[in-house]
């Protein structure tokens, strides 16, 4: 890893941030190869992407649907098709399986990898049950294998990463409050898969984008818990589907007295240029943040963008192609040395442990 100066930025002290990026291929060809299986939710495609991007060899594919798998092995060439699920697990040469199955079948999936030996990525949410999460802690435990997830809000985002560099380093003093926006854009319904709107198989608003929402939360706390002060859910607007929710919010304090509201619908207008105006807003006893990680409307600066204040000044950053998605190099490596520099295995089960409880409480 290197690091970076993003040009006229100064901490509280009026000296300099660095920011740790990499942009260099961590593993040479066939080192680390890894599979991509179950293309139920398009964040499998960024997955693939990130994992090339540090050097990862992708030798296998599959989907349980055969029209969707020969479409994916004109996409994915270099890759073989299996024919089944096991002809992966029993690969040895494959170190790593990457997917987005539907919510409720990603346990049970990442499961039978950790037990074939593999080590695990899945789509948000990882789970749709407390009963999921405790087998894959077990399994996890009893074979060493990772199981993470793909917080792609936080760890695909580029401005999201250059935060966390800042706030570990006193941009904004002792962080008191967090507030987080979620909205996406639905579509039209019909372009949704039946199993979108069924609350058994997507586990609800607050389990689902609600996930990235904790994560968020726990890293740029420093938490390592936290309680669910209340949490509502709704359905507004798509009453057609009486499963469904298209609103949820939630309210937590961390175990270090951090104070965190979180808002996630399906309410993204037309009109907007993106597919939610995703936003995080991180409040300190030196200064604040403010990330506009998606868009920010009507300025046609488009994703990415930071507003940063402290005593020094006011801050404006565009973090388009700076400081990169570090996340996925360091995994690479945890996988190869057994490390937990990327994220450790407790802070992904713990993400998924408050959303599937704001979910409880909401229900309640």
């Amino acid at each position: 890893m290197n690091t970076i100066e993003l040009e006229n930025l100064r901490k509280p002290d009026g000296t300099p941030f660095f920011f740790e990026y990499d942009r260099k291929k961590v593993v040479e060809p066939d080192e680390f190869q890894f599979a991509a299986v179950q293309f139920e939710h398009g964040h499998i495609y960024g997955q693939i992407a990130h994992f090339k991007n540090s050097g990862a060899t992708l030798k296998w594919i599959f989907d349980k649907r055969s029209d969707v798998l020969k479409t994916l092995a004109e996409k994915y060439p270099e890759a073989k098709v299996a024919r089944s699920m096991d002809e992966i697990l029993d690969d040895p040469q494959v170190k790593l399986v990457t997917a987005a199955d539907i919510p409720s079948d990603r346990a049970a999936l990442g499961i039978a990898c950790m037990k074939a030996g593999k080590d695990y990525f899945t789509d948000k949410t990882p789970f749709t049950s407390p009963e999921q999460l405790a087998e894959a802690r077990r399994v996890a435990a009893e074979t060493g294998r990772k199981y993470m997830v793909y917080y792609s809000e936080r760890l695909g985002s580029e401005v999201a990463c250059a935060a966390g560099d800042m706030i570990e380093q006193g941009a904004i003093g002792k962080v008191v409050s967090i507030i987080g926006v979620g909205p996406h854009r639905m579509g039209p319904p019909s372009g949704r898969p039946a199993w979108f709107f069924k609350k058994a198989q997507y586990g609800g608003i607050l389990t689902d984008i609600g996930s990235h929402q904790c994560e968020q939360f726990l890293h740029y706390a420093g938490a390592k818990d936290a309680t669910v002060n209340s949490a509502r859910i709704a359905n507004c607007k798509y009453t057609q589907f009486p499963e469904f929710e298209d609103f949820g919010e939630a309210s937590l304090t961390s175990d270090n007295g951090v104070s965190f509201y979180y808002r996630v619908d399906w309410y993204t207008p037309d009109g907007l240029s993106s597919w939610g105006d995703g936003r995080t807003l991180i409040v300190g006893t030196d200064g604040y943040i403010e990330l506009r990680k998606f868009v920010d409307v009507a300025t046609g600066l488009g994703y990415g963008q930071m507003y940063y204040v402290n005593k020094v000044g006011e801050y404006h950053v565009n973090a388009q192609n700076t400081v990169g998605n570090p996340f996925f190099s360091k995994f690479i490596l945890d996988c190869i040395h057994r490390t937990e520099n990327a994220m450790t295995q407790e802070r992904a089960f713990k993400a998924a442990e408050l959303c599937l409880k704001c979910q409880q409480v909401a229900e309640m």
